[in-house]
């Protein structure tokens, strides 16, 4: 009989995990989502929530309802294409690498969607795919093709983050879905000042 594997060990909360937290319950009391007393009850528990996994919960049930967005299609071409910046993101992305490949960041985006389906067909030029550490990417129903996905991010979901599910084929370019590089982390931060 084999050992059991250890249990995971719970992500310890920040002081910026709580307060974004209570923002979010202060927008959903402003907003009629939850009564002033429900408002008391869980800022009481996000004030003394030490992980990750007792905040969860607090805001799980309060995500707005926004108007779909339609579809949101990324052609390579010759050139390439990137879609960088603050952006809305939609539930559904169609990204087809061309020769010039297709670059998606979502480090600078607000995501509220629980979801975000991602379609690549990496084609030429590939598709490279950066997300923010804490978002997962779900890679099981991507096609290696001839180039193959190579998935260079960090385990571990926060709370609240969003699940990206890719499918699709990688093709020749091959798919790329990783975490900021230490530069572009550097650059985020001075953003944030």
């Amino acid at each position: 009989m084999s050992p059991e594997p250890p249990s995971p060990v719970p992500l310890r909360a920040s002081d910026a995990d709580r307060e974004a937290v209570v923002a979010e319950l202060q927008e959903a009391a402003a907003d009629g989502r939850i009564d002033l007393d429900e408002l008391g009850a869980r800022l009481e528990v996000a004030l003394a929530a030490r992980t990750h996994a007792e905040l969860a919960p607090l805001t799980a049930d309060l995500l707005p309802v926004l108007p779909p967005a339609p579809p949101l299609l990324l052609k390579g071409g010759m050139a390439g294409a990137v879609c960088a910046g603050g952006w809305r993101v939609p539930e559904q992305i169609r990204a087809y690498g061309g020769m010039g490949g297709v670059r998606i960041d979502f480090t600078r985006v607000e995501c509220r969607l629980r979801v975000v389906e991602i379609e690549v067909d990496g084609q030429a030029g590939g598709v490279e795919i950066v997300v923010p550490d804490g978002w997962v990417v779900e890679t099981e129903q991507v096609a290696p093709g001839l180039a193959g996905l190579r998935d260079r991010t960090a385990a571990g979901r926060l709370p609240g983050s969003p699940l990206i599910r890719l499918t699709g084929t990688c093709g020749m370019g091959g798919v790329t879905v990783r975490n900021p590089k230490r530069g572009e982390r550097r650059k985020l931060l001075r953003e944030r000042r």
